[in-house]
Protein backbone atom coordinates (compact mmCIF):
# COMPACT_ATOMS: atom_id res chain seq x y z
CA UNK A 1 0.00 0.00 0.00
CA UNK A 2 1.33 3.40 -0.97
CA UNK A 3 1.46 5.86 1.89
CA UNK A 4 2.91 9.21 2.69
CA UNK A 5 3.06 9.93 6.40
CA UNK A 6 3.55 13.38 7.84
CA UNK A 7 5.07 14.05 11.23
CA UNK A 8 6.60 16.91 13.16
CA UNK A 9 3.55 19.03 13.76
CA UNK A 10 2.73 20.41 17.15
CA UNK A 11 2.62 23.59 19.13
CA UNK A 12 5.03 26.46 18.56
CA UNK A 13 5.24 30.03 19.72
CA UNK A 14 5.22 33.01 17.42
CA UNK A 15 8.69 33.32 15.97
CA UNK A 16 9.47 29.70 16.63
CA UNK A 17 10.31 26.87 14.29
CA UNK A 18 9.08 23.41 13.40
CA UNK A 19 10.25 20.87 10.88
CA UNK A 20 7.66 18.72 9.19
CA UNK A 21 8.60 15.40 7.66
CA UNK A 22 6.82 13.46 4.95
CA UNK A 23 7.97 9.85 4.75
CA UNK A 24 7.07 7.45 1.97
CA UNK A 25 6.12 3.87 2.76
CA UNK A 26 8.69 1.13 2.44
CA UNK A 27 7.92 -0.07 -1.07
CA UNK A 28 7.78 3.32 -2.73
CA UNK A 29 10.25 3.21 -5.58
CA UNK A 30 10.33 6.90 -6.48
CA UNK A 31 8.36 10.11 -6.21
CA UNK A 32 8.18 12.85 -8.83
CA UNK A 33 7.14 16.21 -7.50
CA UNK A 34 6.07 16.66 -3.90
CA UNK A 35 4.12 19.49 -2.42
CA UNK A 36 3.21 20.66 1.02
CA UNK A 37 -0.29 22.03 1.47
CA UNK A 38 -2.17 23.41 4.41
CA UNK A 39 -5.78 23.66 5.34
CA UNK A 40 -7.15 26.31 7.63
CA UNK A 41 -10.25 25.44 9.57
CA UNK A 42 -13.30 25.63 7.34
CA UNK A 43 -11.30 26.38 4.21
CA UNK A 44 -9.94 24.55 1.21
CA UNK A 45 -6.41 23.20 1.11
CA UNK A 46 -3.90 25.58 -0.34
CA UNK A 47 -0.40 24.99 -1.65
CA UNK A 48 2.52 26.01 0.51
CA UNK A 49 5.61 24.73 -1.28
CA UNK A 50 6.59 22.27 -3.95
CA UNK A 51 9.80 20.56 -4.94
CA UNK A 52 10.39 18.74 -8.18
CA UNK A 53 12.45 15.59 -8.53
CA UNK A 54 15.30 17.70 -9.85
CA UNK A 55 15.11 19.99 -6.84
CA UNK A 56 13.34 23.01 -8.26
CA UNK A 57 11.27 24.69 -5.57
CA UNK A 58 8.28 27.00 -5.54
CA UNK A 59 6.75 28.73 -2.53
CA UNK A 60 3.51 30.48 -1.75
CA UNK A 61 4.02 34.19 -1.18
CA UNK A 62 2.84 33.87 2.41
CA UNK A 63 5.74 31.62 3.36
CA UNK A 64 8.59 32.84 1.16
CA UNK A 65 11.68 33.52 3.18
CA UNK A 66 10.32 31.62 6.18
CA UNK A 67 9.70 28.06 4.97
CA UNK A 68 12.13 25.78 3.18
CA UNK A 69 11.20 22.59 1.38
CA UNK A 70 13.83 19.94 0.77
CA UNK A 71 14.02 16.26 0.02
CA UNK A 72 16.22 13.28 0.60
CA UNK A 73 15.60 11.40 -2.60
CA UNK A 74 17.43 8.28 -1.44
CA UNK A 75 15.39 7.97 1.72
CA UNK A 76 12.23 9.25 0.03
CA UNK A 77 11.66 11.84 2.73
CA UNK A 78 10.49 15.38 2.14
CA UNK A 79 10.96 18.11 4.70
CA UNK A 80 9.32 21.44 5.37
CA UNK A 81 11.43 23.61 7.64
CA UNK A 82 9.23 26.34 9.04
CA UNK A 83 10.80 29.32 10.78
CA UNK A 84 9.53 32.63 12.11
CA UNK A 85 6.13 31.04 12.59
CA UNK A 86 3.06 33.20 12.90
CA UNK A 87 -0.37 32.48 14.35
CA UNK A 88 -1.77 32.61 10.81
CA UNK A 89 0.34 29.55 9.97
CA UNK A 90 -1.90 27.50 12.25
CA UNK A 91 -3.38 24.78 10.05
CA UNK A 92 -3.27 21.11 9.20
CA UNK A 93 -0.35 20.47 6.88
CA UNK A 94 -0.40 17.76 4.23
CA UNK A 95 2.15 16.44 1.81
CA UNK A 96 1.19 15.20 -1.62
CA UNK A 97 3.15 13.14 -4.08
CA UNK A 98 2.25 14.15 -7.60
CA UNK A 99 3.41 10.86 -9.07
CA UNK A 100 4.41 7.97 -6.83
CA UNK A 101 5.85 4.71 -8.11
CA UNK A 102 5.78 1.66 -5.87
CA UNK A 103 6.56 -2.04 -5.92
CA UNK A 104 4.43 -3.14 -2.96
CA UNK A 105 2.98 -6.00 -5.03
CA UNK A 106 6.46 -7.40 -5.58
CA UNK A 107 6.20 -6.40 -9.20
CA UNK A 108 9.17 -5.69 -11.39
CA UNK A 109 7.46 -2.82 -13.14
CA UNK A 110 6.45 -0.22 -10.54
CA UNK A 111 2.84 0.81 -10.23
CA UNK A 112 2.09 4.46 -10.84
CA UNK A 113 -0.11 6.41 -8.46
CA UNK A 114 -1.16 10.01 -8.93
CA UNK A 115 -1.87 12.58 -6.24
CA UNK A 116 -1.04 10.56 -3.15
CA UNK A 117 -1.92 12.47 0.01
CA UNK A 118 -0.75 12.00 3.56
CA UNK A 119 -3.09 12.10 6.51
CA UNK A 120 -1.94 15.53 7.70
CA UNK A 121 -0.21 16.90 10.75
CA UNK A 122 -1.53 19.77 12.79
CA UNK A 123 0.53 22.88 13.44
CA UNK A 124 -0.60 25.37 16.04
CA UNK A 125 1.21 28.65 16.55
CA UNK A 126 0.40 30.57 19.72
CA UNK A 127 0.69 34.32 20.03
Amino acid sequence: QVQLVESGGGLAQTGGSLRLTCTASEHVFSINGVGWYRQFQGQEREPVARISRSGEVVYADAVKGRFTISRDTTKKIIYLQMTNLRPEDTAVYYCKGDEVWDVSRGNLVPDRHLDVWGQGTRVTVSE
